[in-house]
Parts: C-alpha cells; sequence; structure tokens
C-alpha cells in the first residue's frame, strides 16, 4: 500500500529530525523563548523580505487560524472567507467555537475575487439594518486554495487593495505554502506575500516538520498579550523548542524552498501519468494536490493497493477523489501507482 492521501502522511524530513536529535539533550529555556526559536524567527524575516515582522510559532493550522481570527477580530465581528475555505469547511467549526462567525462567499475554482469581496461589502455597508448583524471584521483567504489553486499576483494585489478601503485585516494561510511558491505557475513570491498580506503563516506541517506553523504579523501589527491568546487556546507548547528547531532547519540552507520544489516536479509527474491514463481531471491544479474523477467501480480496486482521499460524490456511480504528493513522495510511489492504473 503506498499514499496519496494527504501531504502529511510521513513524519518530518531527515535533516529536520537530525536537528532534533543533536540538540535533543540541550537545556533551553520554555515556551518558545530559546535562542532555536528566536534563531528561525530570524531566518523567517530575511526570507520574508521583512525585517521588521513579527512571527510567532503555533502547532498547527487550526491552531493557528482560530488564534489569528479571534484575537483579530471585535467582538461584534466576523471573518469572510470562500465557501470553499478551510476554515469554513474543514476545521469542526473552530472559528464559530470562538464566537465569531465565518461569513462565506461564492468562490471561483476556491478563489475569493476582490469584485465578491467589494460587492459584499458595499451591499453590508448600505444595508440599514448592519448593527444587528455580523460584520466582517477581516478577510481570509489560503494560497494555494482548497482545490490546489493559486492567486496571480495581480488578484491579491486587488484583493489588498480592497482589504486596505475597508479598513480590513487580509489573513493569509499558508498551511501548503511552499508548494504554491514552488510552483511553476506562479508569479508571487514570498516577499510579495509579505508586502500585501496584513498577517500570513507559513505551514511547516505539510512541508517537512513533525508539525508547526509560523505566523507572521507584517504591519507591527501582532495583538496584544498574543503568547497569553496562545497559550488560552491551548496551542503553546512547553517545551517550544520543538517548533523552533524544525523551523530553524527549514529555513537553513533553502531547505523549506527544496521540499517544496521536490513536491511540485513530483505533482507534475504524476499529472502525466493520470493523463496518460486518460483520467478524466475534476480540476488540474498547479500545486501538489489533484482532484480527479474515478468510476466507483475502479476504486474498489485501486483502494487495495492505493490510498488518496475522498473529496466528494459525482453522480451515483463517480466519486472525485483527491491525489496530494509532498517533500516525502518518491519515484518509486509514483512508479506502483502507474503500474496499477
Amino acid at each position: 500500500m503506498i499514499s496519496f492521501a494527504s501531504d502529511y502522511i510521513a513524519g518530518a524530513h531527515p535533516q529536520v529530525l537530525k536537528r532534533l536529535v543533536e540538540t535533543n539533550l540541550e537545556p533551553l529555556p520554555g515556551y518558545g523563548e530559546d535562542p532555536y526559536c528566536a534563531s528561525a524567527k530570524e531566518k523567517i524575516r530575511a526570507a520574508c523580505g521583512c525585517p521588521d515582522a513579527q512571527v510567532e510559532l503555533i502547532t498547527g493550522g487550526t491552531q493557528t487560524n482560530l488564534t489569528v481570527i479571534s484575537t483579530m477580530l471585535r467582538e461584534h465581528e466576523g471573518v469572510v472567507a470562500a465557501e470553499t475555505g478551510h476554515v469554513n469547511t474543514h476545521e469542526a467549526g473552530a472559528i464559530e467555537y470562538t464566537g465569531h462567525k465565518v461569513m462565506e462567499l461564492p468562490d471561483e475554482e476556491g478563489k475569493l475575487t476582490a469584485d465578491t469581496l467589494a460587492g459584499f461589502l458595499r451591499a453590508f455597508y448600505s444595508d440599514e439594518n448592519r448593527e444587528h448583524m455580523v460584520f466582517p471584521g477581516m478577510v481570509y483567504i489560503s494560497h494555494p486554495t482548497e482545490l490546489g489553486t493559486l492567486y496571480t499576483m495581480a488578484e491579491l494585489v486587488e484583493l489588498s487593495r480592497v482589504c486596505q478601503a475597508y479598513e480590513l485585516p487580509l489573513f493569509l494561510d499558508g498551511a501548503r505554502l511552499g508548494y504554491g511558491l514552488m510552483s511553476r505557475d506562479t508569479d508571487v513570491t514570498l516577499a510579495d506575500i509579505a508586502s500585501l498580506c496584513d498577517v500570513f503563516y507559513i505551514g511547516g506541517t505539510k512541508v517537512g516538520a513533525l508539525c508547526g506553523e509560523a505566523v507572521v504579523f507584517t504591519k507591527n501589527n501582532r495583538p496584544p498579550h498574543f503568547v497569553n491568546a496562545v497559550k488560552k487556546r491551548g496551542a503553546l507548547l512547553a517545551k517550544g523548542r520543538l517548533l523552533g528547531v524544525q523551523f530553524d532547519a527549514l529555513f537553513t540552507g533553502g531547505l523549506y524552498f527544496e521540499l517544496s520544489r521536490h513536491a511540485i516536479e513530483m505533482a507534475e509527474e504524476l499529472k502525466a501519468i493520470l493523463h496518460k491514463k486518460g483520467v478524466e481531471f475534476y480540476l488540474e491544479s498547479p500545486t501538489n494536490q489533484q482532484f480527479v474523477i474515478l468510476d466507483d467501480a475502479k476504486l474498489e480496486g485501486l483502494k487495495r493497493q492505493v490510498s488518496y482521499g475522498f473529496w466528494e460524490k459525482w453522480g451515483p456511480k463517480q466519486t472525485v477523489v483527491r491525489f496530494c504528493t509532498s517533500w516525502s513522495t518518491t519515484q518509486e510511489d509514483l512508479d506502483f501507482l502507474r503500474s496499477v492504473l
């Protein structure tokens, strides 16, 4: 059995594990006050081209989303997101659990457009009953999106302009950010994201780390007493070194980008295999997630040898499934899938 079910099926990259072992017995301060966390944050600032950024390390993606959103919103506000956005679909109502509403808008292949956002905000502020409604207080997007698609530089610029016009922070979920940055089809850099977003995060869990996400506040806008808020939400590690050592390793010698590029190269070969086998695409993304439509009868045979992700039913006898590559995908994995198909 081989797995293309997700991009977090493996543990950590050997270089990350090596650093964890090498530093294992060092007595270090807790809660992220150790020198490895400090070094990781400095390397992330340099990679972002944002020397004044405030960087915080948090345990996982859902914890990051709910902490950032709930601490930046005021009591009467909600977060605007695409209806397919991760915070609206696959986070078990975590945002709502903090007392804030996810205000979903229609998307185009997973992306929230500036026109849709501007239209929604115009309509909201022209509604004379708005004091009885949840106010939009933040805009959430992910890059790549839940469907593996990417925002272009022009699209991000327009979204940022709308957010600035309405004084709304733009928050970018980067759980798979490395795979977006290394896509062959992108024109967006890490420095661009740091320039256009008020806050974003760099995913480690899906890109070579055991766990962890690096949150980057780009406008000196980190909420006050943020560490207190992280702890209150159960996302602060006493052994914060675990996150610091990993991100320090990932951002040494370009490892984060090297691992991400490998996943993209594997995804491009995966797409070629699927095309050659005549598989119908639901959506052909430029990143590491590929969505295809397969007959249920064929899936019965496939699932005994290959693990994949269920996405949605497609008519009475077909299913949309997701194949993911990652930093840990091998040529042998692809060869086996080719032979099975």
